[in-house]
């Protein structure tokens, strides 16, 4: 029987195979509030300008872009975020600074990860925070997306980078 964590990392997952098939890079993810996805997102922009990637519309971001834009009023206390990566130390901390607490995660980031940040080392900003990572609810699901993504001859995206070997060599 599925767990809610994993109910949630199959709709993020769904997001990165949906970016996959349109060729970007296959990362996907949920904001949840009470029991609800209430904005999702996935990578866009991965490989459209081939000398200059746009790294900014990562799927974290666009979710909580999504849910900004929405007129509702949430405690962001409430809310948790499901990730088919680690957030990179932009999504982390971008999620850090809008108020969430809770983030579930499938497949590490072993080249960009951001979620080993040491907080209490930092400002008080951040060192104040209590945050609760949980990595690998459905590890081996996201991994079979990201090695699609880097066998694929036509995804330059990040190849033969220490990501991409260690994807493959999963």
């Amino acid at each position: 029987m599925m767990n809610k964590h994993e109910h949630f990392m199959h709709i993020a997952l769904e997001q990165a195979a949906e970016a996959l098939a349109q060729g970007e890079f296959p990362v996907g993810a949920v904001i949840v509030h009470q029991g609800r996805v209430v904005a999702s997102g996935q990578r866009l922009h991965t490989l459209e300008q081939k000398e200059s990637v746009n790294e900014i519309d990562h799927a974290e971001v666009l979710a909580l872009r999504t849910l900004l834009a929405q007129e509702t009023a949430i405690d962001p206390a409430g809310l948790v975020v499901y990730a088919t990566m680690e957030p990179c130390l932009m999504c982390y901390s971008t999620l850090l600074l809008n108020g969430i607490r809770r983030i579930f995660y499938a497949y590490e980031d072993v080249m960009g990860g951001g979620t080993n940040l040491p907080l209490a080392q930092l400002n008080p900003l951040y060192a104040e925070m209590e945050v609760m990572v949980t990595p690998h609810v459905l590890r081996q699901q996201s991994l079979e997306l990201f090695q699609r993504f880097f066998a694929n001859p036509e995804n330059q995206y990040w190849k033969d980078s220490l990501l991409a070997n260690y994807t493959l060599s999963q």
